[in-house]
């Protein structure tokens, strides 16, 4: 048994992969077309013929796909065996004889399969380094994979102070005892489902999802674990130190969530 899935069985670490293996039961055409949406809103592109995109922490592996059906030469990597599998009926179902599109197991925090990977023109990991267990290291070791000039992807969840601490309690609640996941769920789906349905009605927010489910996203909520936050002026003084400029910024306003940034590595002189 791998060292994630020793983790998962012994409450430590969140199955992500289990809940995008039941996720890829509810992609469609209607999903694919608003994550495609949004990953060129993200990047601020139209296409991405021509360019190498690497998906680390790829979960369900829809982004790999997204990049590939955008034109993007893709390789995707994540530590948890099952959404690798995930990533690899992806595209036995989209693009099977595919030679533009690899994915393998791997970890972010692993310095030197990084190194063997190389660099890329846009590297994303959306809502993934803050499940590592060592977030600021993986966002440490993440930038290498970026070519200068290249374009750097990320989600990190908002530091909402005592609401964070609030948060990974019930998380690791979820992950140490089986009967209190359902205790856990039952209590927050009222907040999680039926007011954030709400909201995205009233508000005409559909347009512009990811392509997710609110049922796995509330899952994939309460049972993240790991889980790490860190305040937005943070993540970018951290990047900037690192000769990175913040091209595209998208706030979660406060709120419990990702917030989102777009760096672009500068080019050697």
């Amino acid at each position: 048994m791998s060292d994630g899935a020793v983790s998962i069985e012994t409450g430590v670490r969140f199955g992500f992969g289990e809940n995008w293996t039941k996720f890829l039961s509810v992609i469609n055409q209607r999903r694919m077309s608003m994550a495609e949406q949004s990953l060129k809103r993200m990047l601020n592109v139209e296409d991405l013929k021509g360019k190498t995109f690497v998906d680390v922490g790829c979960g369900s592996g829809l982004f790999s796909l997204t990049a590939r059906r955008l034109g993007a030469r893709v390789y995707s990597f994540d530590y948890d065996h099952k959404s690798v599998a995930c990533a690899h009926e992806l595209k036995r179902r989209y693009c099977p004889l595919d030679t533009e599109w690899n994915n393998s197991i791997g970890s972010v925090l692993d310095s030197a399969y990084l190194q063997s990977l190389g660099q890329f023109d846009v590297v994303y990991s959306w809502g993934v380094l803050h499940h590592t267990g060592a977030m600021w290291q993986a966002m440490e070791n993440i930038q290498a994979l970026v070519k200068p000039g290249g374009k750097l992807a990320l989600a990190i969840y908002n530091d909402q102070g005592w609401k964070s601490g609030y948060w990974k309690w019930v998380k690791k609640a979820y992950n140490e005892n089986p009967a209190l996941s359902y205790i856990v769920i039952f209590i927050h789906m009222p907040y999680l489902i039926a007011a954030r349905w709400a909201v995205r009605v009233l508000t005409c927010r559909r347009s512009v999802e990811r392509g997710m489910s609110l049922w796995y996203d509330m899952i994939d909520w309460l049972g993240g674990h790991p889980f790490e936050v860190a305040k937005p002026e943070e993540v970018h003084a951290f990047y900037q130190t690192k000769g990175f400029v913040l091209s595209q910024f998208k706030t979660c306003g406060g709120k419990h969530g990702c917030n989102e940034f777009l760096f672009v590595k500068q080019a050697l002189q």
